[in-house]
């Protein structure tokens, strides 16, 4: 069995489990593990590097199988410690993966097509999955307060990770944010910023607020805990390729914001793979992005490898990162892969969320419209192949971002009487 192997650099007074080190994705120097999120010799992002040396595929295979619904079953293969799961926390994951036939017939897809719906989670998004590792890591590391800046989703999924684990949380949104997202990361009781900018602007000041004594005791999820909150998207490609039998799909379908987990959606197959969890086979990931902020893509069209900032300008206000920090490592896995990375407009979202909702009865946010629009575009283009077995991941709930469709209402209005109905034309 191939598995990965690495020397040990860890803290020993912090247990993570087989996490063994940070390492940098540019240069490969490693420190301790720690809240840290950039390489002191080059700058590059640190990300989790394991000691997996000691796993046995079948015995490993039995004990995920044996583990809860949750992303927890996954803890051998997590940066979490051993007693994880009888902690306070949300326990997200194991949600649907849903065989659309429905949707299949209507984009002429013959080699089966799968939607993960990741709303499923305790608060509707994916993000409950990366925050339930930060959430470990912050206690790890003794934080008191949790953090983040956020589009939206990831505000809300704080909000409810601190308040079940007992933590204080002080999150930063930009100020013009669906009301629905504003709502929802507000009525957790932890405290709700709204910045004067869009999402790169309350990045840069939280970035700020970590080097300032105002920002001491505070774990910011997706900054100075970045590394460890990026692992929880592996659990999505852990899930899918159980859920399908222990294989890995042959084309992924994965909206791009920062980046982020279309990565870790390609480190969590790598690892099935040397871990002789799953046959060792050729896939494609394929990166959707909305065009009215669709830096990533651009640079893909173009042929380049630099991901040039874009102010962002459309619904999808999950994924409007202008500057997203994984864009290039993006790029690098589209082409390794054989994939693509394409964008849709804001009207295609619309329809797209539209389409989902009638065949398959899920009712997706725009991140869902965006990566069903992008696989119906990329279907017409040829770009992918309808006779493999593709999966799409639906991020979030739609009831995020009703103002998207907000133009969807009644049918017909009738008076209480059947002649009424039979004149509107409903019998």
């Amino acid at each position: 069995m191939a598995v990965q192997t690495v020397a040990s650099t860890s803290n020993p007074a912090v247990d993570l489990g087989p996490a063994a080190a940070l390492s940098c994705r540019e240069c490969g120097h490693r420190v301790p593990l720690g809240p840290v999120f950039a390489c002191e010799e080059c700058f590059g992002p640190l990300e989790i590097a394991y000691d997996f040396s000691a796993y046995d595929s079948e015995e490993l295979r039995r004990r995920i199988e044996a583990g809860p619904a949750n992303i927890w079953r996954y803890a051998p293969l997590l940066p979490v410690p051993s007693d994880v799961a009888g902690k306070p926390n949300l326990n997200p994951g194991w949600t649907e993966l849903v065989k659309a036939d429905n949707l299949a017939r209507e984009l002429g897809v013959t080699g089966g097509l799968y939607v993960k719906d990741d709303s499923g989670n305790p608060t509707h998004s994916f993000k409950d999955r990366v925050v339930a590792q930060a959430l470990e890591a912050a206690r790890a590391f003794g934080f008191t307060t949790l953090s983040c800046s956020s589009t939206g989703n990831l505000a809300g999924a704080v909000g409810a990770a601190a308040a079940r684990a007992g933590f204080r949380s002080c999150v930063f949104i930009p100020h013009d944010l669906e009301q629905g997202k504003v709502v929802m990361a507000a009525v957790y009781g932890g405290e709700l910023v709204g910045i004067e900018g869009n999402y790169d602007d309350v990045n840069r000041f939280c970035s700020e607020l970590i080097g300032d004594p105002a920002g001491e005791g505070w774990g910011f999820v997706n900054v100075n805990l970045r590394p460890y909150y990026a692992e929880g998207s592996k659990t999505l490609a852990y899930e899918i390729c159980e859920q399908l039998g222990w294989r890995l799909p042959d084309q992924i379908v994965v909206p791009i914001a920062s980046g982020s987990q279309l990565t870790k959606i390609d480190k969590g197959l790598q690892e099935l793979i040397g871990l002789g969890l799953v046959e060792d086979r050729p896939y494609k990931i394929f990166g959707a992005q909305a065009a009215g902020c669709s830096p990533v893509s651009t640079a893909y069209k173009a042929g380049h490898d630099v991901v040039r900032p874009q102010k962002p300008d459309t619904i999808a206000k999950s994924l409007a990162i202008g500057n997203p920090a994984d864009g290039p490592y993006v790029l690098d896995i589209a082409r390794r892969t054989g994939g693509a990375v394409e964008d849709v407009t804001d009207e295609e979202v619309v329809d797209a969320i539209k389409l989902l909702a009638r065949t398959e009865g899920i009712f997706a946010e725009t991140a869902g419209g965006v990566t069903v629009g992008v696989t119906r575009k990329l279907l017409k283009e040829g770009v992918l192949d309808p006779a493999k077995t593709t999966v799409v991941l639906n991020t979030g709930d739609g009831l995020k971002t009703l103002d998207a469709v907000a133009g969807t209402g009644l049918t017909a209005t009738i008076r209480p009487n059947l002649d009424s109905f039979r004149e509107a034309g409903l019998a």
